[in-house]
């Protein structure tokens, strides 16, 4: 269960991460259907190489699933996806931001922060 978490974690993140780094104004737009200034653009790109680095971690910690380390990443992805879930889904709701990717992104890290929580109750 911790590896497919893991190796999912990782395409996702690590794909997010390198879309956040190429094309900032296309994630935005998608995720809050707003434009973003130029002074913006490299603190997404800055999101985005965080984003990759935490697919990097996933991906190759997802054969090491019986470590403190994998435990202690995983502790790190649930804390990860309560915040953006919270971020993303006040963005919706508080802010009036609406874009097309926005509340599937809100629900995959609500299901992606259940996951993790599965797995460190299953301490698998």
């Amino acid at each position: 269960m911790m590896k497919r978490f893991l190796t999912l974690t990782a395409i996702i993140e690590g794909a997010t991460g390198f879309a956040l780094i190429a094309v900032p104004v296309i994630v935005v737009r998608l995720l809050f259907g707003a434009e973003i200034s130029d002074a913006s653009i490299p603190l997404g790109r800055v999101a985005g190489a965080a984003l990759l680095a935490l697919g990097v971690a996933c991906w190759l910690a997802r054969d090491d699933t019986q470590s403190r380390a994998a435990r202690g990443l995983i502790v790190a992805m649930l804390m990860y996806n309560i915040a953006a879930t919270a971020v993303l889904a006040f963005a919706g709701i508080g802010l009036g931001l609406h874009g097309v990717a926005l509340w599937p992104a809100v629900v995959l890290h609500a299901a992606m922060a259940v996951w993790c929580g599965a797995c460190l109750r299953r301490n698998c």
